[in-house]
């Protein structure tokens, strides 16, 4: 009975460490007219845009507020980690992928 007040405890203090701004943009509009930039939302629209849409939560919880490496970007794309779906080569070109990469980080404001 212990262990699961413990879990439910976890639960409830977990899923109040979100942002609460989340779902609000925190940088002015993206100018997607550069080139990586551009083709990464274009991957973004139609591979990501539906469970993640506009960076937000939707049926996936919300990116535009994690701080990421690249290289672990790179990894839950093309292997997926849960309930998201891995994309492998066929899907996402490995210069899609990058462009991906480069509109997530500018979505986010990220100065890596």
């Amino acid at each position: 009975m212990k262990t699961l007040g413990l879990i439910v405890a976890t639960i409830v203090f977990l899923s109040g460490c979100g942002s609460p701004l989340r779902d609000e943009p925190s940088t002015p509009p993206l100018r997607a007219s550069e080139g990586q930039v551009a083709m990464g939302q274009r991957v973004f629209m139609q591979h990501c845009h539906q469970c993640h849409p506009g960076g937000s939560a939707g049926l996936a919880p919300a990116i535009n507020n994690k701080p990421l490496p690249q290289w672990l970007m790179k990894f839950q794309v093309r292997h997926g980690l849960g309930a998201m779906p891995k994309f492998s080569g066929k899907h996402i070109r490995d210069d899609e992928l990058d462009a991906l990469v480069v509109y997530l980080t500018k979505l986010r404001h990220d100065t890596e």
